[in-house]
């Protein structure tokens, strides 16, 4: 008589825990998707007497997404960050059978990156990018999202008659935030500054609106003195920063709301030796992890990438099913030297 196969047979085979295979049999609770690929074949093969229930929940519960990533130059090294985490957060997750295919734009050409948005979506069945607002983009985001494939804003909103979602924080509080501490944290009243990476960014805009106001309502000691835009490179940073530097030596404040961070921190160190101006970055990253350590950076008013990894899978996943989220910002994260 031939042994009948046990829950722990597919275990085995399947190279899990038998409790991963109780919850696979059960439905009690989720089990990642290629796990659960991985069950139903080992129970198919031993011809174990659930096979055809664990086929079918395969085959009901796991909707496949491949989504479509698409982010600035991944030399600039919070968008390489970004990207490893949403790459890793998809595969990762036990809400549908993800996969990325993960591009980048370089410079910000409204064309370049209406073309790249079009290639990803005869590929993908979602996609999400970083991208200016421009008349262009959002045809081009239309057309994709009319086609009945979401498409969802990150960390700065574009396309807004069009996409589907925006996910990130909400930009103006962060700049509010931002000024918030400057204002408490000055030695004196003064000169402020504000970088924008570009004017074509909808959340660099945000942030500079956000931090003007907060001056002008609750701080109007302090005079926000105007930056041209950075173009999101690190040369220029560093070159704006040194003329801002020398025409106002009694700066006492910078905000980095935008892009080239880098580079106006490389700035600032060279500065000649004296106090330097309270300085509030946006995007938490090695360089200024290290910028706070040394006391260059006072604070990263920071997207937190671990939520807005789980907003895209939440959005995504209600997307399959036929739903729509409402915006929810991602919290805002502050790290400053004592709690890193």
């Amino acid at each position: 008589m031939v042994k009948r196969a046990t829950v722990a047979d597919v275990a085995k085979a399947a190279g899990v825990s038998v409790a991963t295979v109780d919850r696979a049999l059960t439905g009690r609770s989720a089990v990642r998707p290629d796990t659960a690929e991985r069950i139903a074949a080992a129970a198919r093969d031993l011809n174990f007497h659930a096979a055809p229930l664990l086929a079918g929940r395969v085959e009901r519960r796991i909707a496949r997404c491949r989504i479509g990533i698409l982010l600035q130059s991944p030399e600039i090294p919070f968008y390489s960050l970004l990207g490893e985490a949403l790459r890793d957060a998809v595969t990762a997750t036990d809400r549908f059978a993800g996969a990325v295919t993960l591009t980048h734009w370089g410079e910000q050409d409204p064309g370049e990156i209406a073309a790249a948005v079009r290639r990803l979506a005869t590929r993908c069945d979602a996609l999400a990018m970083v991208s200016p607002d421009h008349p262009t983009v959002t045809a081009a985001v239309g057309e994709i999202v009319a086609s009945g494939k979401p498409v969802f804003s990150l960390l700065s909103d574009f396309a807004v008659s069009a996409r589907t979602a925006y996910i990130g924080v909400d930009s103006r509080k962060a700049g509010r935030t931002a000024a918030w501490m400057i204002a408490r944290a000055a030695p004196r009243a003064g000169r402020v500054a504000v970088f924008i990476g570009s004017h074509g960014f909808h959340g660099h805009e945000l942030r500079e609106v956000g931090f003007r106001s907060y001056f002008r309502e609750h701080a109007p000691e302090f005079t926000v003195i105007d930056t041209p835009a950075n173009m999101e490179s690190n040369v220029r940073s560093r070159e704006i920063t040194r003329e801002v530097l020398a025409a106002y030596p009694d700066l006492v404040g910078c905000y980095v709301a935008g892009g080239g961070m880098e580079g106006i921190i490389a700035a600032l160190r060279e500065a000649p030796a004296g106090p330097r101006p309270v300085t509030v970055c946006s995007s938490l990253t090695s360089e200024s992890r290290a910028a706070l350590l040394d006391g260059t950076v006072a604070l990263v008013v920071a997207e937190p990438l671990d939520r807005i990894c789980d907003d895209l899978i939440s959005h995504v996943a209600a997307s399959l099913e036929g739903k729509v989220t409402e915006f929810n910002p991602s919290p805002i994260e502050l790290v400053c030297p004592e709690n890193l």
